[in-house]
């Protein structure tokens, strides 16, 4: 008969904090741990830990200071738990923990063990070794190479990993040295993935990596994406692929052609730009200039007509003038990016920035030209959320939430981008299926739309 702590050995509460590259990782050794019999309780709220999960595991970010502050925040949050018997054991991985992890073992000795992005395989053998008497537990060969997981997200889209690391190094970066160098998965084992996720229900698939255009170039003198994307697009059962952090330099070009040859490539790129001024951009070591960046994207828009175009940038690195603030707000009056986020820098120890140059800004100056280029963005949002009403497009429902379904364009990436809501008045939809609708009413941030009769 079990006991009562052979049953809870059996539930795992696993918080998975940051990036989807992160939730990918997460993925796929939840997927592990079920296989093994352990019931996952994915990302419990703070203050509903699951009372029978005596295993805690948290993913950590790294990325930049208000991520890290949630990690560590989180992971006391456990270990205060832990100190009231609540939880058992805790076991901490990602991005923070390959990072700092002397420190962190140091600090927080209450963890049981740390592991950092490229060893969590070590950490489902670890869990196996302190449950080797418990019913249902059996030990297993791992695959490091095994692809598959417990898709989190709504089943009808799921993130697509291609590649890992990165080799551009700007100068404000932390993340090529948590990830290392620039690694591609082959396109045979991206195209596996993709049939496998389909076979599970997957329609919409959001191509994701640390810098997505160089894909294959670690391997080859030219970016293998358009092909890779060719191949994903021609797998029965793919009905949307949207591309995501792409970068400026050595764009494949190719690329474009072959989103308007496929139907269910969506007209849609993420490419983050950073800044405008070429100053900025030198010290940011961009490897770009103010001109070529106005006409990267002029090209963007003139070889892929319609394309929506999303895009990040920063305010307050370290030496922005005043008049390189103004640079930056006439390319965005100009540019009238579709989807844009900005945040201000934030030096990052170990980065080229923190060593080489003052954070000279001051704190409230960087807020202060925040608020100011958003202001602006929101202004030219609404007037392009204005010029969708009258406008038919297909869309996907994600959910139903309260009196609305929440649905999504091909010009809108889960989480990130506006919305499109259907009142779930007198209408039945199924979440996961497409449906034609058309665009009643528009605000800053999302879109409200009726559906349309076939």
């Amino acid at each position: 008969m079990l006991n009562k702590v052979t049953q809870m050995s059996r539930n795992i509460d696993f918080i998975s904090l940051g990036c989807a590259k992160n939730l990918v990782d997460a993925e796929q050794l939840m997927f592990r741990l079920q296989q093994l019999g352990y019931t996952i309780h994915h990302n419990p709220s703070p203050d509903s830990h699951h009372p029978t999960s005596d295993i805690v595991i948290i993913n950590t970010c790294a990325f930049i200071a208000d991520a890290k502050e949630e990690s560590i925040n989180t992971i006391l949050q456990y270990v205060e738990a832990k100190q009231k018997g609540a939880v058992k054991r805790i076991y901490v991985m990602g991005c923070l923990s390959q990072r700092y992890r002397e420190e962190l073992q140091r600090e927080i000795p209450e963890v049981d063990a740390y592991y950092g992005k490229f060893d969590f395989n070590n950490l489902v053998q670890h869990i196996q070794l302190n449950n080797t008497q418990t019913p249902g537990i059996h030990q297993t060969a791992i695959q490091p190479s095994d692809f598959r997981r417990l898709i989190t997200t709504p089943r009808h889209y799921a993130y697509l990993k291609i590649a890992e690391g990165c080799n551009k190094h700007c100068a404000y970066c932390i993340i090529p040295h948590i990830t290392g160098h620039y690694h591609s998965r082959t396109q045979d084992d991206i195209l596996a993935e993709v049939k496998w996720l389909v076979s599970e229900g997957v329609k919409e698939f959001q191509v994701i990596a640390q810098d997505l255009t160089a894909y294959g170039t670690d391997r080859n003198t030219q970016s293998e994406l358009p092909q890779l994307v060719e191949r994903i697009a021609e797998v029965s059962g793919v009905e949307w692929i949207r591309l995501h952090y792409g970068y400026p330099n050595a764009f494949p070009w190719q690329l474009l052609d072959v989103m308007q040859q496929h139907d269910n490539i969506c007209r849609y790129i993420d490419v983050a730009l950073q800044h405008v001024s070429t100053p900025v951009l030198k010290r940011m070591r961009r490897h770009i200039t103010s001109e070529e960046t106005y006409r990267f994207v002029e090209m963007l828009r003139e070889r892929c007509p319609g394309i929506k175009l999303r895009t990040t940038l920063m305010v307050g690195f370290p030496g922005e003038t005043d008049d390189d603030f103004e640079q930056l707000m006439q390319f965005v009056r100009w540019a009238r990016f579709e989807r844009l986020g900005a945040f201000a820098y934030s030096e990052e120890e170990g980065t080229y920035s923190a060593t080489h140059y003052k954070d000279d800004v001051p704190t409230e100056v960087k807020q202060q030209r925040l608020d100011t280029l958003m202001a602006l963005q929101q202004n030219i949002s609404q007037e392009i959320m204005e010029q969708e009403i009258g406008k038919q497009h297909k869309v996907i429902i994600d959910e139903l939430q309260g009196d609305y379904y929440i649905a999504r364009s091909e010009y809108s990436s889960p989480e990130v981008d506006p919305e499109i809501l259907i009142s779930a008045q007198n209408v039945k939809l199924n979440i996961g299926q497409f449906y034609q609708v058309q665009i009643t009413e528009a605000t800053p941030f999302d879109l409200y739309a009726e559906c349309v009769e076939d």
